[in-house]
Parts: structure tokens; C-alpha cells; sequence
């Protein structure tokens, strides 16, 4: 069991992907054959995957969920920001050049619409949780946006921990319902090509959501929809700690 230790310890980001790859597999085969598809393998696979980190975090006493478990530390280095950034390229790469340039105008006015919407929908709800001060109030509606853009701007303008944590917990909630109710309305929308995906990915900005809902939709469509999708998180934490803060301090103080 030593030597096995070792091995693991050793191989860390593979023993990772061994880990993401057998809780896809198991939760995409769940949804198959029990749920009959109705809810995306990826959705339970992303809730489990919430869960066990929680469940890791306080068994090993520590912040980063199953990589805080010492044969489980690889998946610090699989869940950073370099493989998730990869991730998104990888997905965009796949995208016609030629169908994105017919659906700019299309996807910047969705880009717009989606962060706006978002950000004072999670300002509203900051308010009715008795928050008052403009720097919480936008991290956040930051965070309604997405679990990226709510830590990038509370960092920015200084929020207390609480309310960045409460931030990225508004933004998960977010990807989760996304990713959920993606294919059961995307009938009823019309999210059935290119042109609609990318308003999708713009209107609803969270890649990880908008990838693993097209991917249960059409996998024809996630290019599309990840390409704005990821625009929307750059936009976002341009747009919330700078033009957004100010508009929302005009407004309260």
C-alpha cells in the first residue's frame, strides 16, 4: 500500500483524470439508463463533484475540497485556471469563422443584454438579503454573472470574504441550473443552431454551463455558444468592478 501511495503521489494529474473520467462515465451511464436522459449526465456529474469537494474539505480539514485528500492532490492542478482556460480554447477552436461573423451583431447585443440582465438581478438579490454597501452589492451581481467575474471583482474593489464566497456560491447555482434546464428548453427556445447558440452563450455567460447544456442539446452546437460565452466572463470582469460600480454607486449614494 506504501508503494502504491508513492505511485499515485507520483502521478498525481493522471490519477485526477482516472478520478473526473470514471464519475463522468458512471454519471453519464445513470442518466442513461435510470433517468432515460432527461438530465444531462454532465449536470449530476458537476452536483457530485460539488458534494464530494464539500465532503473532501471538511474531512481533510482544508479550502480546496478532494485536493486537500493527500492522493487526490492532483485535481488542484486539473481544476486550475490553466486546464480550465485550455479547456475553453480547445472547445472555440472548433467554431466556423465564417458563422461567427454572421452572428457578431447578433452575439454582442446578447453579450450586453446577458450581463446586464444578470448583474442587477444579483444586485436585487444582494439587496433583499440586507446587503447595502455598493462594493457588496456589486460583487455580488458580479457573481450573478458568473463564479469567475464575482471573485475577480470583489477582489478588485475589496469585499469582504463572505461576500465573495456568497458571489461565487450565486454564480454555481447559476451553472448548475444552466446546464440542467439547457436541453429540456431548447426546443421551446429554438436552440437548435449556430446563430441561437451563440445568443445562448451570450445571454447566459457561463461556459462551463452553456458547454455541458449544448453538450447534452447538440455537440454540434458548444463551439458556438462557448465562443460568446467566453467573451461574456471577459467582458463581465471588465464591465462590473469599473462601468457597473460607478453606475451603482451614482445610483445609491
Amino acid at each position: 500500500m506504501n508503494e502504491l501511495a508513492q505511485v499515485i503521489g507520483k502521478n498525481g494529474l493522471i490519477v485526477a483524470f482516472l478520478v473526473v473520467g470514471i464519475l463522468t462515465w458512471l454519471c453519464d451511464l445513470f442518466s442513461k439508463k435510470i433517468l432515460n436522459a432527461r438530465i444531462p449526465g454532465s449536470a449530476i456529474a458537476i452536483f457530485l463533484a460539488l458534494v464530494f469537494g464539500y465532503l473532501g474539505g471538511v474531512w481533510a480539514g482544508g479550502e480546496k475540497g478532494l485536493a486537500d485528500l493527500p492522493l487526490l492532490q492532483g485535481l488542484s492542478l486539473l481544476g486550475g485556471s490553466m486546464f480550465r482556460d485550455f479547456a475553453i480554447v480547445a472547445t472555440a477552436i472548433g467554431a466556423s469563422f465564417v458563422l461567427i461573423r454572421k452572428s457578431g451583431l447578433l452575439g454582442l447585443i446578447s453579450l450586453i443584454l446577458g450581463i446586464g440582465i444578470f448583474f442587477f438581478s444579483g444586485v436585487a438579490l444582494g439587496w433583499v438579503m440586507g446587503y447595502r454597501d455598493v462594493i457588496s452589492l456589486c460583487t455580488i451581481g458580479a457573481g450573478a454573472c458568473t463564479y469567475i467575474v464575482g471573485p475577480v471583482t470583489g477582489g478588485a474593489l475589496g469585499a469582504s470574504s463572505e461576500v465573495i464566497a456568497l458571489s461565487i456560491g450565486t454564480g454555481v447555482v447559476k451553472t448548475i441550473a444552466v446546464t440542467i434546464l439547457t436541453p429540456i428548453f431548447a426546443k421551446t427556445i429554438a436552440l437548435d443552431n449556430p446563430g441561437a447558440a451563440m445568443a445562448f452563450g451570450g445571454i447566459m455567460g457561463t461556459s462551463s454551463g452553456v458547454a455541458a447544456g449544448l453538450a447534452a442539446t447538440d455537440p454540434k452546437l458548444v463551439p458556438y455558444g462557448a465562443v460568446t460565452a467566453t467573451f461574456y466572463t471577459g467582458l463581465g470582469c471588465l464591465l462590473c468592478p469599473s462601468l457597473f460600480y460607478l453606475l451603482l454607486k451614482m445610483l445609491l449614494e
